[in-house]
């Protein structure tokens, strides 16, 4: 049974985990570096990088005890390669290349997004490829087909914010901490997601792509005037952000070649209303509808080790000690890209 040790260092969290090919997680760690960032209200590289390395060696140690298994028995190491703070990532890179040269093992370097991309099939062994993904995070949304490891399709990206950075852009506006995307669907509960008017950027567009730049400039103006509670602006802004996320979805169903399943993956895709509104989405097309269990949403070392179990499984040859961290590195690199300036591809 295959064996991989999975290291994920891409932003603020530092994670490994050790998972087998029958989707077994043996052990997993995460060291959160919430308080060392909260004061700046959002990440700080410089400081997300010394925090990885200082912490990234405990973490694999333990994971290894805990599962109670020898680097030795591990089939081979994966990575985070790319995207992500350059400082981080090399951390993570740099620590599995010594570890697989040490113990002889191969190294996958793997694109955080399709961690993300194939975190669902480690949650759920009856998805199957191809299947339509939307990728929300604090740095990229986007819808693609997934067809296979390392086949995607894009056919959507944010031509300006991601979902993510606009839900922490949003809550650092009200004055709700980081990270912002959990306060602000807490104090949604308790607001009318009808009281502010807010716009809907590119709902009804041919294109499926997203804008959520001016939602957030409406929200810090709104906030500006002091007509509205919170807990209202919270409510109204997560509601305009399902909106266009509803409608940017559905418009991708519609040009979308046949797929298995509509599938949400990456941090925001732990938030219960957007989860609940792409589920009636699915229904509406007849397709069933799946999302990682909440710990695989948000960044973690397990669908790390997962995209490493399905390449070494795959066939996929190892990739070189050489090989260098990428700030970016788009999952589908032939998508032609869409309008706009400061496109997140």
């Amino acid at each position: 049974m295959t064996l991989v040790l999975g290291i994920e260092s891409s932003c603020d969290e530092t994670a490994a985990a050790l998972v087998m090919g029958d989707r077994r997680i043996l052990a997993q760690a995460i060291a959160s570096q919430e308080e060392e960032h909260a004061p700046y209200g959002g990440v700080v590289p410089e400081i997300a990088a010394r925090a990885h390395a200082e912490r990234l060696t405990p973490l694999i140690d333990k994971v290894l005890r805990e599962a109670d298994v020898p680097l030795a028995d591990c089939d081979a190491i994966a990575a985070t390669a790319g995207p992500g703070l350059i400082g981080g990532v090399m951390v993570g890179l740099v620590t599995a290349k010594a570890l697989a040269m040490a113990s002889a093992k191969p190294l996958y370097a793997v694109n955080h997004l399709e961690g993300h991309a194939l975190s669902p099939r480690l949650a759920d062994a009856s998805l199957r490829y191809p299947y339509a993904l939307l990728l929300v995070s604090g740095g990229h949304c986007q819808i693609l087909r997934v067809e296979g490891v390392g086949k995607y399709q894009r056919l959507a990206t944010t031509i300006d914010d991601a979902l993510g950075e606009a839900f922490d852009k949003s809550a650092k506006i009200m004055g709700l901490g980081y990270p912002g995307g959990p306060a602000v669907e807490k104090l949604a509960l308790e607001g009318n997601p009808k009281a502010v008017p807010l716009p809907r950027p590119l709902k009804g567009s041919k294109e499926p792509h997203f804008s959520f730049a001016g939602l957030k400039s409406a929200v810090l103006r709104a906030h500006e005037t002091g007509e509205f509670s919170r807990a209202d602006l919270a409510a109204s802004f997560q509601q305009a952000a399902l909106d266009c996320i509803l409608d940017r979805t559905r418009k991708a169903l519609e040009t979308m070649d046949e797929v298995s399943a509509l599938v949400v993956a990456g941090g925001v895709a732990a938030n219960q209303t957007v989860r609940g509104g792409l589920e009636t989405l699915a229904g509406e097309f007849g397709l069933p509808f799946a999302a990682p269990p909440l710990p695989l949403c948000t960044d973690n070392a397990a669908m790390i080790a997962w995209a490493g179990v399905e390449r070494l499984e795959a066939g996929f040859d190892a990739d070189p000690l050489d090989l260098k961290a990428r700030p970016r590195w788009p999952l589908d690199p032939d998508a032609e890209p869409a309008r706009g300036a400061g496109v997140k591809a």
